[in-house]
């Protein structure tokens, strides 16, 4: 490799790292639409995702315009009222370090909009804005066949994570949601999705509000040596 080579190597390598460094989860965003042409170019993107034999199994609904307040009002008063109703299995239960991140995270969001443990109409609200994609203009919704079961919903993980990123390194701000897929049953029928189609999670994005307090906090991450297992023997 000639030197020009490996200095370029470094630099894609250092804007990589920057670009995950800077990716954080948004909840509070500006009411602007993102402009076509960006979103265009989010979604081309992510399309270049890895998948299993190269299926390519995620199909996205995106909403834009009046879709977006539509589909976040009637969310809204379905989770309200009517149990989760998921299309993947939820996880068992969180234990160990599992729990302590997923309680630091929750405590660390709650401090940030000084949310007591006691306060449970406010808890309760906040939860709400989970449906109402915390003012975000956009929201899409990642789905999978239904037939290609877990390999499918993994293959569109990796498309969430390469959807996020892209929108990252073009300005847009997002946030990954599972609690909206944990109304399937809704969000089908809003969108009429067909019945071979599995609802994985949905991205909510647009352009942040940086002033909100709630995005001000940021989550850790382990250490690498907490994560991987090395065997050289």
């Amino acid at each position: 490799m000639s030197t020009s080579e490996a200095l370029e190597v470094q630099a894609v390598s250092a804007g990589f790292k920057r670009l995950l460094d800077d990716r954080w989860s948004c909840r509070a965003y500006q009411p602007g639409q993102v402009p076509d042409d960006v979103i265009a170019e989010m979604l081309r993107i992510a399309q270049r995702t890895a998948s299993w034999c190269n299926t390519q199994p995620w199909q996205v609904y995106l909403t834009k315009g009046e879709a977006t307040g539509r589909f976040a009002r009637s969310l809204t008063e379905h989770a309200k009222t009517h149990e989760q109703v998921s299309d993947l299995d939820m996880p068992a239960g969180y234990h160990g370090v599992y729990k302590d991140r997923r309680r630091g995270a929750g405590y660390a969001l709650y401090a940030s909009l000084g949310i007591t443990r006691e306060d449970w109409d406010a808890r309760e609200a906040q939860r709400l804005r989970n449906f109402r994609f915390f003012g975000a203009p956009h929201v899409a919704v990642i789905t999978t066949d239904r037939d290609q079961g877990v390999y499918g919903a993994v293959d569109c993980g990796g498309y969430v994570a390469n959807f996020i990123n892209a929108a990252t390194s073009l300005g847009v701000a997002t946030i990954p949601q599972a609690a909206i897929a944990m109304h399937a049953d809704h969000v089908r029928e809003f969108f009429e999705i067909p019945e071979d189609r599995l609802i994985v999670c949905a991205v909510s994005f647009g352009y942040a509000d940086t002033e909100h307090p709630v995005n001000q906090f940021r989550t850790s991450r382990a250490e690498v040596e907490d994560a991987v297992v090395v065997v050289d023997h």
